[in-house]
C-alpha cells in the first residue's frame, strides 16, 4: 500500500484509491479560496504524483458546493492593510515557482488530469480547472474569469488554456467582462466535457478517473505531450508573463479598491492606477 505524504495543512484533503489521486481544496466556508498554506500542499503533492508510479490519474476537486473561488481576496485585503510588502521582484519569483508547480505541473505531468466542480470556479480556480486535461461540470456550477472586478490581470495560466479552447476573441470577452458561464455554456463552448446533475457528480467523476488510471500509462503521457506541443506556443512563458503582470497589478490602487470593496459588500470605484 502506499502511503501518501502528509499535506501539512486541513486546506487540501488528498485520497489515493485505485490508482486515483483525489486532491480536495477544502475550505468550503470561504468557497475553497486558495490560502497559501493550500498552495504550497497542492505543489508538494503534485510533485510527489508525478513520479509515484501508483498513482495512475489526479482528479482535482472543492470541498461542498464549490470547486474554487480563486485567491483569497480577503486575505489580499489583510496583507494590504498590513504593509510592508515583499519586494516586486521577489513576488514575481514566488508567483512564477507557485504557478509552474501547481497549473503548470497539472497541465504537463504525463499523467491524466481530471477537474471535478460540484460549484463554481472563479478566478485562479477557473485557470487551474483550466489546466486539467478534462472537466467535469455539476449542472449548477459556474465558470468566472473574474480577475478584472478585483483589478487583476489573470494568473495561473489562464489565458492560454482559456485561449486554446475557446480561441482569442472569446478568451478577451471572457476576461475583459467577467462574465458568468453556466454548465450548459461551459459545454457548448468546449470548456467541459461533460455536465451531470449534482449528486452524480462524484460517482462521474470517479467513473472516469478509474477508466484513466486503468489505461495505459506510457502512452497515455506520451499522448498528453503530443497533444500539448499540437497547442503550440510555451505555457511555460505565458505562467512566467502572467506572474510579472499579476505582481504588478497587486500594487495598483484599483487592485487595493477591489478587495476592500470585496470585504465591505459594495461595487469598486476604479481609477485607473
Amino acid at each position: 500500500m502506499t502511503n501518501i505524504p502528509d499535506a501539512g495543512t486541513p486546506d487540501l484533503l488528498c485520497d489515493l484509491t485505485e490508482g486515483v489521486l483525489t486532491l480536495t481544496m477544502n475550505r468550503p466556508e470561504a468557497r475553497n479560496a486558495m490560502s497559501e498554506a493550500m498552495n504550497q500542499a497542492l505543489a508538494r503533492q503534485l510533485a510527489w504524483a508525478e513520479l509515484e508510479p501508483a498513482v495512475k490519474c489526479v482528479v482535482l476537486t472543492g470541498a461542498g458546493k464549490g470547486f474554487c473561488a480563486g485567491g483569497d481576496v480577503k486575505g489580499m485585503n489583510d496583507r494590504n492593510a498590513s504593509g510592508a510588502p515583499a519586494s516586486v521582484d521577489a513576488a514575481i519569483t514566488r508567483q512564477r515557482i507557485n504557478q509552474r508547480a501547481t497549473a503548470g505541473k497539472l497541465f504537463k505531468m504525463a499523467k491524466p488530469t481530471l477537474a471535478a466542480l460540484p460549484g463554481a470556479a472563479a478566478g485562479a480556480g477557473f485557470s487551474l480547472a483550466l489546466a486539467c486535461d478534462l472537466r467535469i461540470m455539476a449542472s449548477t456550477a459556474i465558470l468566472t474569469t473574474a480577475f478584472a472586478k478585483v483589478g487583476f490581470s489573470g494568473d495561473y495560466g489562464g489565458t492560454y488554456f482559456l485561449t486554446q479552447l475557446v480561441g482569442s476573441a472569446k478568451a478577451r470577452e471572457l476576461y475583459y467582462l467577467s462574465d458568468r458561464i453556466d454548465a450548459q455554456e461551459a459545454l457548448r463552448l468546449g470548456l467541459t466535457n461533460w455536465v451531470c446533475e449534482p449528486d452524480a457528480l462524484a460517482d462521474k467523476a470517479r467513473e472516469i478517473a478509474r477508466r484513466l488510471a486503468s489505461g495505459p500509462s506510457v502512452a497515455l503521457g506520451y499522448m498528453k505531450e503530443n497533444l500539448n506541443r499540437a497547442m503550440g506556443g510555451e505555457v511555460d512563458d505565458c505562467l512566467d508573463l502572467e506572474a510579472t503582470h499579476h505582481v504588478h497589478c497587486a500594487a495598483t490602487t484599483d487592485h487595493k479598491e477591489a478587495v476592500k470593496a470585496f470585504v465591505e459588500k459594495r461595487p469598486p470605484v476604479f481609477h485607473g492606477y
